[in-house]
């Protein structure tokens, strides 16, 4: 599914943005980034499915209902080589804070055929596979305008309090 958006007030943003020494343009684009990933997030938490895990993952993963939500959360970074600010969302991984190991995020999304697997050290078993539920890309779809909005919002609203530029001229508004 393509979704083509219009954005308007981005010229003079940019222009405002082309002002700024490097360092400050940087920071600035990186809590940029944040904001716009935050709709995004909430989305992808909101479609996350929740279900009771088996008592062999929950021992052996110390995964949780809810588990794979509690997972998602926002990463930014300055890409020094190619001079961009980048944000993304993960999913997964182990949790610091409650120990579950989320390795799933993908297989949730995306689904997976039918495969063999060794079931407590016994021979090959079949499993059936899954069907797909996406939650990550169903929250990008839905958010992507919000995501622009809540950049430029951010953009302005910094520029406005740290560096007294005058920005009430500048509208943002998305337009599918």
């Amino acid at each position: 599914m393509t979704t083509q958006f219009e954005v308007k007030g981005l010229k003079e943003l940019n222009r405002f943005l082309q002002q700024l020494p490097e360092k400050v343009e940087k920071n600035i684009m990186r809590g940029a980034m944040r904001a716009a990933a935050k709709p995004v997030m909430a989305e992808a938490k909101a479609n996350a499915p929740t279900g009771e895990p088996s008592d062999t993952a929950k021992r052996r993963y110390r995964v949780y209902n809810g588990a794979l939500r509690d997972s998602i959360r926002i990463s930014s970074r300055l890409d020094r080589r190619n001079k961009q600010v980048k944000a993304r969302i993960i999913v997964g991984g182990k949790s610091k804070k409650t120990g579950a190991d989320v390795f799933y995020p993908h297989i949730i999304e995306h689904g997976s055929a039918p495969h063999s697997v060794r079931k407590g050290g016994k021979g090959p078993v079949t499993h059936p596979g899954m069907r797909p539920k996406p939650f990550m890309r169903p929250a990008l779809d839905s958010q992507a305008g919000e995501a622009i909005k809540a950049a430029g919002e951010y953009v302005k609203k910094r520029l406005r309090t740290k560096h007294g530029i005058n920005t009430a001229d500048i509208i943002i508004e998305v337009e599918e």
